[in-house]
């Protein structure tokens, strides 16, 4: 794709060496040097992320469990399905990460025990993670060696501005994908950098090049789409009077790149599952983007702090008003850095807070900006120095205190730990569901999914939609009363689990039926910033023995007001050294 030296070449004037190929002891030594200064910037910047990301424990969001399910079904030979024997329904939106995650199981490295005593569940997530980070800062060294003199520097910094940053911290080890997704993104723009500083933009191996990283980032996540749209926006900006017929060839050659592997994909899901769009789109019912959506730039500035952003944008400036090589590897960045805004603009806001869909953004901004503003230090006068450091100081350290606030915050009430539904959810249900003697062929309708598909023995009903197909078309015109239709008159589930407030969101509190039909076991006092806002409901006929309902309601009670009391520190740890359908409660 690329290339990138160390060091400078020899001069021409002297070969270093009679033979005009080696280089003399001094190049050599400086080489070394180069290596050292390199491996140094990206191996600093990968601990600081690692420290940080530890902060958070073995946290995890139940949602990426989700993807888990997807992965070990298809490593087990069950195909990309929930559960053995489910219906083939898209309810992951990650095929890439979901990829490697059944990679990580073939090879025995995930879902199968503990690795130097720590469950490969979490660990193989994080690693993974923590991998594709040091990838992103190889890259950033990568794409600044093209554009200064002081690439190490740059990618210090960088990684630095990463490592403190919560949003990118927490949801790159959140076990979802978004560090695979913002290394696509980020290998996508320094290829489009190398191409367009060493004049072989228009070339097949970059164009192609483009073209497939656009479509492993739309197989990421699903706005990622939206790169596809990079390589030919830059082409265009670069592109001289003459030059439009390889112009079109290379554009051409970019789209094949993208559609080969992107159109291959939908046509699997096509045969595989019957849409083209994953089922977790279509339940979400995205909204066409409206002018307004523009405005939720406004979140990423305030949350990556107003001065230190101004700071950069002042330095993008005094680096843009004269035509040079850095300016057009600049423009080349600012085009990706653009549609990475536009996608977390476009996107519906996100339940799980802290930015989740800015992943992107952080990666390209820390690059960009922290190239424009060690070039400009490296050339202003003494005094320019002296104010844009100390500006940058202030900047610096309002930042980073608004990052220590978000991330404290965070850590101390996550969202939806996995461990939480594992515990709280999956296994005390499991306990029940033996206590009434339910065969596996029983349904449970349940909320949060991670952790029920992966330990629940019961077959999974989707209320919220992810990975239900026909409650999916319902949530996408908020048909509620069709839910409650489907639920009540076909599916009939044994027993169900709400949390939160949705048992009202979707009606199920006000319908009738519901208190006809289901009894309940346990439902906690409302308390919205509790992990123990759940309620578990059991259909009437099973529980006509006064005493099989009672004997079920205090097994659902202790137990979950067991794994409740115990939840204040749930992040912090792993719910045990395997997880396998059927688990109970732990003694």
């Amino acid at each position: 794709m690329c290339s990138v030296q160390l060091t400078d070449p020899p001069s021409v004037a002297d070969p270093g060496g009679r033979d005009g190929d080696r280089p003399s002891g001094d190049g050599r030594a400086s080489t070394r040097r180069g290596i050292l200064r390199a491996s140094l910037s990206v191996i600093v910047g990968t601990v600081l992320i690692a420290v940080h990301a530890s902060f958070y424990g073995n946290w995890m969001i139940d949602d990426a469990a989700i993807t888990f399910a997807y992965s070990r079904n298809l490593a087990d030979g069950f195909g990309p399905v929930l559960q053995p024997g489910a219906e083939p329904v898209e309810g992951f939106s990650n095929p890439v990460w979901m990829a490697l995650l059944a990679l990580g199981k073939l090879l025995g490295l995930f879902d199968h025990g503990t690795i130097f005593g720590v469950p490969d569940y979490v660990l193989f997530p994080k690693g993974l993670a923590l991998l594709c980070c040091m990838a992103i800062l190889a890259l950033v060294y990568v794409g600044a060696k093209r554009l200064t003199p002081r690439p190490a520097l740059v990618t210090l910094i960088a990684g630095t501005a990463l490592a403190v940053n919560p949003s990118f911290v927490i949801w790159c080890f959140s076990g979802l994908e978004n560090s695979v997704y913002a290394l696509m993104v980020t290998a996508l723009a320094v290829v489009i950098l190398c191409g367009v500083d060493s004049g072989t933009l228009l070339t097949a191996k970059i164009a192609m090049s483009a073209g497939a990283l656009a479509a492993l980032a739309g197989l990421s996540r699903p706005d990622g789409v939206i790169y596809a749209a990079a390589f030919p926006i830059v082409v265009a900006l670069f592109t001289r009077r003459g030059g439009v017929p390889p112009a079109i060839r290379a554009v051409l050659l970019s789209a094949a790149g993208f559609v080969v592997p992107f159109g291959g994909y939908l046509l699997f899901r096509w045969i595989e599952y019957g849409r083209l769009l994953p089922n977790t789109a279509i339940a979400k019912a995205q909204p066409l983007p409206a002018i307004t959506d523009i405005a939720k730039a406004g979140t990423v500035l305030q949350y990556a702090g107003w001065l230190l952003v101004a700071v950069a944008v002042v330095c993008l400036a005094l680096v843009m008003q004269k035509p040079s090589k850095l300016r057009a590897g600049v423009v080349a960045l600012l085009v990706p850095f653009a549609l990475s805004v536009i996608a977390f603009c476009v996107l519906q806001a996100d339940w799980m807070g802290q930015l989740r869909f800015a992943t992107p953004i952080w990666a390209l901004g820390a690059l960009g900006g922290a190239i424009v503003i060690v070039e400009t230090l490296r050339k202003a006068r003494i005094r320019g120095r002296i104010l844009l450091t100390a500006t940058l100081v202030v900047a610096t350290a309002s930042s980073i205190s608004g990052f220590h606030i978000q991330g404290k915050s965070y850590r101390a009430v996550p969202k939806t730990p996995f461990c939480s539904v594992v515990e709280r959810d999956a296994r005390v249900t499991n306990g029940v569901a033996d206590l009434l003697k339910l065969p596996g062929s029983a349904k449970i309708g349940v909320i949060d999914l991670g952790g029920m598909a992966l330990v629940s023995r019961l077959q999974v009903v989707d209320l919220a939609g992810l990975a239900d197909r026909v409650i999916a078309d319902y949530l996408s015109t908020a048909d509620f009363a069709g839910v409650r239709r489907y639920v009540f008159d076909e599916l009939r589930p044994e027993l169900i689990s709400f949390v939160g407030t949705w048992d009202t969101t979707l009606g199920f509190a006000q319908d009738e039926r519901f208190g006809q039909e289901y009894e309940v076991l346990y439902r906690s006092p409302r308390d919205p910033s509790a992990f123990g806002d759940v309620g578990v409901w059991v259909r009437k006929d099973l529980v006509r023995d006064p005493a099989v309902l009672a004997a079920a309601q205090r097994y659902v009670t202790t137990e979950t007001q067991k794994v409740v009391a115990a939840n204040s520190v749930a992040h912090l740890r792993s719910c045990g050294d395997t997880l396998r359908p059927g688990q109970t409660p732990r003694p």
